[in-house]
């Protein structure tokens, strides 16, 4: 016969955890994995590190800024392409002209946050070459490929 709920209820709990995991929750992760994560993680902090400091440069003026903050408020309401018209900005990677000027420096941490990928796959492909693991060769040469090309701006897409 079925215990009452009550009983059941009142059951002591273990209160000890169990010392190891199950088996099934264990999960072996290729060293490359890791290293690629490893990039990741490590990558995004810097970057984000990158982006307050520059944003720091900006904001106290310790590098002469290309707008002055005060005389962004004027620009706010412009659409993006009346934006690089009336203030002259540039476009394109000729933005590296620029690193002179403190609003153009946080540049760094963005570049480096968004090749993040790019290297992360350049640290996998070494390992997936030496198994001779073709799909993800071909995987991972096809994404470097596509994300290098969009990023020198050969792959133009949409209206931007």
């Amino acid at each position: 016969m079925a215990k009452p709920q009550a009983e059941i209820l009142k059951s002591p709990v273990p209160k000890e955890a169990p010392a190891k995991a199950p088996a099934a929750l264990q999960v072996e992760v290729a060293p490359e994995q890791l290293a690629y994560a490893n990039v990741l993680l490590y990558g995004a902090w810097l970057g984000i590190a990158l982006l307050l400091l520059t944003n720091i440069i900006y904001l106290t003026g310790l590098v002469k800024p290309y707008i002055e903050p005060a005389m962004l408020p004027q620009y706010w309401g412009m659409k993006a392409s009346e934006f690089v018209q009336v203030a002259h900005m540039p476009t394109g990677w000729s933005w590296l002209k620029m690193l002179g000027y403190s609003d153009f420096l946080n540049f760094f941490g963005m570049v480096l946050l968004a090749s993040l990928t790019i290297i992360g796959y350049l640290i996998l492909l070494p390992a997936y070459l030496s198994r001779k693991d073709v799909p993800y060769i071909f995987i991972v040469l096809t994404e470097v490929v596509v994300l290098v090309l969009a990023a020198s701006g050969i792959l133009a897409v949409g209206g931007h």
